[in-house]
């Protein structure tokens, strides 16, 4: 029989116990061994039946049980030392607050999805992963966050497989009294909530969930509440789910409700308003409006609204596709702003515009989320080195006239949770080393560039850890593996098989991730009879482990995840290679350091950075990846291998798959397996234990969510946090009027004349040559602009590469026709082909850059024929 209703029935835990609700309640646990272990040893049936989920634990134990815990001394002592160390966690100096310089009060961060535990389910991928290591590492240092995000009565899909391979997805309904969060409330005792106004004079209302993870406040918006009708209860019903209304509405909330629960927040706990608010990729754009609108109500206008929260606003792009980014028909995001709709007090013109593609190549009629991010926030970055260059070719169209490398877009590579990731018999191994809190601190806070204690630690050491893993995830994946052929409906008498898949002493490679196209799933599968011969070498075979799952509408990634199944299922080689379903969190912390190789094949330059590789990395698994993302910055051969790309321009696709795949099979063939499997003298792979030992001690110190929040803290959060200082209402104001009157005047901005010292078009290298530049200012003074020398090596047509400028000074003017004199040394220092340009630029003491306006003068091409321009 189906019951009617449901709810939770909470356990009363006894007097001495009550601390394991606080424990349960604050997330870190999901990071903390010994309160993992204090749980497990509550009920170990219990504990292994809810998944490793406090909640769900204690709302299953015996009463009998807990009676006898709380009877229980050395059960309470242990009780007592964990719920301590959380109070010490959570209330005592961190980096942070030993800082010196001037900090934000508050970081608000917002994000579409939140992977903090595999018990809140909330994410689906890397960038949710992402956000959750940021969280929790922020926590870890001290850093005042406020995570911001929407909670999904469904989350992302669970996934099975069908007889035949095909992926299959289930969405179980997620009951927020049985995760870990709690309702925020206001003084009343109800639930505090936040409204956005719908078009028709309807209302979307939504509740504030809060999840404590450590020290950080995670804010949580669920519209399904009474108050709704039934369309706007689904708003957050799934993660990525619906047409383009249900994203929009769903990124209306996460931005406008978002920081309307933030001020909700704030005024009922006392936290520190947020001084800087960051952009998790484009989803959560609208916050910016919402801001405007705020000080709207203070009394400023639009134009000084916009400078005031551009000041304080950083926008993190996560992808490297305009595929990749939301973008809204205008008429759609026109109808649910203005006078009938939210924000009725904001022109719907001036809102469209921050999110228009007004540049060559956009199209005209649509409303571009990352477009809107980049055009609110004064800072912004991609996400690894070669991802910022990616970025600043993508989005160049907002900044005309200026060289990709010069676009407002800096890269903070990202970095992942070590004590999530890091098994604990690596933490074990490490802590034996140098003592369990330099471990820990290592971990979590950083800030060395080698791990050289590692080196330290015996070979046989090394080498057993890792033997000692990889047999833990063989058990890991049977379990896994019976699990998902008795959901295709295969019977137990069928399944025998199972319990030989995998070895313990075999060469074990990992690949999981996302399905979409152009991470390359089946890359693996192009030689078919290659990848059987590497399998079933008699003496250096290899086996694979691969996850992943394809978005529910991506039936091209649905393919490639049933051609690998099917590859799978193949009797000759079903017990060396496996296809694990539901890949997640709880997966992942097993995989990742059960294997010895991590394999990732993406297209270069599509991922964005691709942090699986790192997690792995940390428990000693060496990297074999295409050199993109995070490996393209960090990789040498001392602790892993680039895939040879085929990359150049006109490649066919198949024909460049074809290569790639090829190169792949060879670096397994020549390279990789017979490392591994030759034994030195002490019987030991000595050259394949010194790369695991380089990877830890190289890698590991690199690759921390600790040192990536550190530097979006000194180099991103500190200087927003000051320019929001300065940004008082008449600054705002006097920069608004100041860009719309330079705005106004450019066009009368020229380089009219530009003459050098030079004699001939040769030099010698170290002469230091003489400019004078005649310009025009038009309306404008000398101090609305900088002039600028651009110099630098030139290719054949000309374009200066790795330019150097140097401002040029005012010697007089105006003269009877109006125009400036500007004169300033040219360095010759380097040799080749040499060349030299001016530019005029706006400047202004509150600019982050000189091409945040997307202006700049350069002489026309009579000037140029005149000057002399290139040195050869």
């Amino acid at each position: 029989m189906k019951a009617i209703r449901r709810f939770t029935v909470r356990p009363v835990l006894p007097e001495p116990l009550r601390p394991l609700n606080d424990l349960a309640r604050n997330l870190r646990w999901s990071w903390h061994t010994e309160t993992r272990d204090l749980f497990q040893s509550v009920d170990p049936e219990h504990w292994a039946a809810s998944g490793g989920d406090p909640v769900r634990l204690l709302g299953s134990v015996r009463p009998a049980r807990l009676a006898e815990l709380a009877e229980d001394r050395r059960f309470l002592r242990r009780l007592t030392a964990v719920a301590d160390d959380l109070h010490d966690y959570v209330t005592g100096e961190r980096w942070y607050q030993t800082h010196t310089g001037e900090l934000p009060a508050a970081v608000a961060y917002f994000s579409p999805e939140f992977g903090i535990t595999a018990a809140l389910p909330q994410y689906s991928g890397g960038l949710g992963i992402l956000a959750g290591d940021h969280l929790k590492a922020a926590s870890d240092l001290g850093v005042p966050l406020i995570g911001v995000g929407l909670l999904y009565r469904h989350g992302y899909f669970r996934q099975s497989l069908s007889r035949d391979g095909w992926q299959q997805e289930h969405y179980p309904v997620l009951d927020p009294n049985e995760l870990p969060v709690a309702l925020l409330r206001e003084a009343d005792g109800t639930p505090a909530q936040v409204s956005l106004a719908l078009p028709g004079g309807k209302q979307l209302h939504a509740r504030i969930w809060l999840a404590q993870v450590g020290r950080v406040p995670l804010l949580m918006l669920d519209s399904d509440v009474e108050e709704n009708d039934l369309g706007e209860r689904g708003v957050t019903d799934r993660l990525y789910g619906g047409g383009s209304e249900h994203r929009l509405l769903q990124e209306m909330l996460l931005g406008i409700g978002g920081v309307r629960a933030v001020r909700t927040y704030c005024r009922l706990t006392g936290h520190a308003g947020p001084e800087v608010f960051h952009t998790n990729e484009g989803h959560a754009g609208f916050l910016g409006l919402e801001r405007i609108a705020e000080l709207c109500d203070q009394g400023l206008d639009f134009d000084a609204g916009l400078e005031a929260v551009r000041a304080g606003t950083v926008f993190t792009t996560h992808t490297p596709v305009p595929a990749g980014i939301d973008r809204f028909d205008r008429e759609l995001v026109a109808r649910h702003f203005g006078p009938d709709a939210e924000l009725p007090r904001m022109d719907v013109g001036r809102i469209l515009a921050l999110g228009m593609e007004t540049y060559p190549g956009g199209e005209p009629n649509l409303f571009n989320m990352a477009v809107m991010g980049l055009r609110l926030a004064q800072r912004a970055n991609g996400v690894s080195l070669l991802h910022g260059q990616v970025s600043r070719e993508m989005f160049s169209g907002l900044w005309p006239g200026f060289d990709p490398e010069e676009v407002p877009i800096t890269s903070v590579t990202n970095g992942v949770h070590a004590p999530t990731w890091v098994a604990p018999e690596v933490f074990r191994l490490g802590a034996r080393q140098i003592g369990a809190q330099r471990t820990e601190d290592a971990l979590t806070v950083g800030g060395s560039d080698r791990w050289d204690a590692v080196g330290d630690i015996p070979d046989q050491d090394v080498w057993d850890l890792r033997r000692s893993l990889r047999e833990q995830l063989v058990v890991e994946v049977r379990d896994r593996l019976r699990a998902s052929w008795r959901q295709r409906g295969a019977g137990t008498a069928e399944l025998g098989w199972i319990d030989g898949v995998l070895d313990p002493d075999v060469l074990t490679i990992g690949f999981a991730r996302r399905v979409p196209s152009y991470k390359r799933l089946t890359l693996m599968l192009r030689d078919r009879d290659r990848l059987m011969d590497l399998l079933l070498h008699p003496e250096r075979p290899i086996q694979i482990v691969v996850a992943g799952k394809a978005h529910p509408a991506d039936d091209g990634g649905k393919r490639l995840v049933q051609e690998l199944v099917r590859f799978a299922d193949d009797p000759r080689v079903r017990h060396r290679i496996v296809f694990l379903p539901d890949y997640g969190m709880a997966m992942a912390q097993k995989l990742y350091p059960g294997c010895d190789i991590w394999l990732n094949n993406p297209l270069r330059p599509l991922e964005a950075c691709g942090t699986s590789g790192m997690k792995a990395a940390l428990n000693g698994c060496l990297n074999l990846s295409v050199l993109d993302g995070w490996w393209d910055e960090w990789f040498q051969p001392d602790f892993g291998w680039a895939i040879p790309t085929a990359d150049g321009v006109g490649t066919d696709p198949d024909r460049r798959d074809d290569i790639e795949a090829d190169a792949l099979y060879e670096l397994l063939e020549q390279r990789v397996t017979p490392r591994f499997y030759e034994h030195g003298q002490g019987g030991l792979p000595d050259r394949w234990i010194e790369m695991v030992r380089q990877t830890l001690t190289l890698l590991g110190p690199k690759v921390l969510a600790g040192r990536m929040v550190r530097e979006y803290v000194e180099r991103l959060y500190a200087p927003a946090a000051h320019a929001h200082r300065t940004m008082a209402p008449d600054v705002a104001r006097e920069l608004a009027e100041w860009k719309s009157r330079v705005r106004a005047q450019w066009h009368g901005v020229t380089v009219d004349h530009v003459e050098t010292t030079a004699a001939t078009t040769t030099a010698e290298l170290g002469t230091t040559l003489g400019l004078r530049v005649h310009v025009g200012l038009g309306a404008l003074g000398p101090d609305d602009v900088e002039i600028q020398a651009v110099s630098g090596r030139v290719d054949e047509e000309d374009r200066i590469a790795d330019a150097a400028t140097v401002p040029l000074k005012s010697v007089g003017g105006p003269d009877a026709e109006g125009r400036w004199v500007y004169e300033g040394p040219l360095s010759l220092d380097r040799t080749g082909p040499f060349g030299y340009t001016v530019r005029i630029l706006p400047s202004h003491r509150l600019l982050a850059s000189g091409a945040e306006l997307g202006l700049v003068a350069v002489p026309s091409e009579e000037v140029v024929e005149g000057a002399g321009v290139l040195m050869r």
